[in-house]
């Protein structure tokens, strides 16, 4: 069964490209032209959202008959944001100040359509828990996995799994970075149902 409509992923993360590949459907990448810097006064939840949303909206206005997704995830330890450490050095401090400690992984998506006017969004959190980490582990995880472009510097589908003590979802995916249970039925609130219209093999194109 053919799609509705086309589908992209506002976004070039390959993480939430090879989640939304479960899915089995074809779908386009677009790196959305969005401000990431949190708003005054900004929660990490709110933060997640607004960005999610903001992805979505800005591809969709390019292409108005398409179904967009947009995600975005906040980490949030003491109420203060976590976001991408970008370097070895800030990766290791997070690290630090998470280990032994309960960190909140707040991960957003949004499904736009322009045309027809369809625009919802929903929100997962995850509570981790972190182990009572050595210096040496910190640092062994950081030079073997290197992931600086993930929120929180816990990549959790990899090496990162090794952190943590205990992980607490009703959408396991969404620590990764695109929480497929809600991505899945906002599509379908969107007329894309992957159940009835999933391809044998899917291949994502750039």
């Amino acid at each position: 069964m053919a799609l509705a409509a086309s589908l992209i992923l506002a976004s070039t993360s390959r993480y939430r490209r090879e989640l939304l590949s479960r899915l089995r459907l074809p779908f386009e990448v677009q790196a959305p032209a969005v401000d990431e810097s949190a708003l005054p006064g900004e929660t990490p939840p709110q933060l997640a959202s607004r960005l999610a949303r903001a992805k979505a909206r800005a591809v969709s206005q390019q292409h108005p008959r398409a179904v967009v997704i947009g995600s975005d995830q906040v980490a949030e330890l003491d109420g203060q944001a976590l976001g991408k450490p970008g370097t070895h050095e800030r990766a290791v401090q997070q690290l630090l100040s998470m280990r032994a400690r309960t960190v909140l992984f707040h991960t957003a998506v949004a499904v736009v359509r322009a045309d027809p006017g369809f625009d919802r969004a929903a929100l997962c959190s995850v509570r981790v828990r972190f182990r009572e980490l050595s210096d040496d582990e910190i640092e062994h995880y950081l030079r073997a996995e290197q992931p600086y472009d993930c929120a929180g510097s816990a990549k959790s589908e990899g090496l990162g799994i090794a952190l943590l003590a205990a992980i607490e979802s009703d959408d396991p995916t969404a620590l990764v970075g695109l929480p497929l249970i809600r991505t899945a039925e906002l599509l379908r609130q969107a007329g894309i149902d992957a159940l009835r219209t999933a391809s044998p093999s899917p291949s994502p194109r750039a």
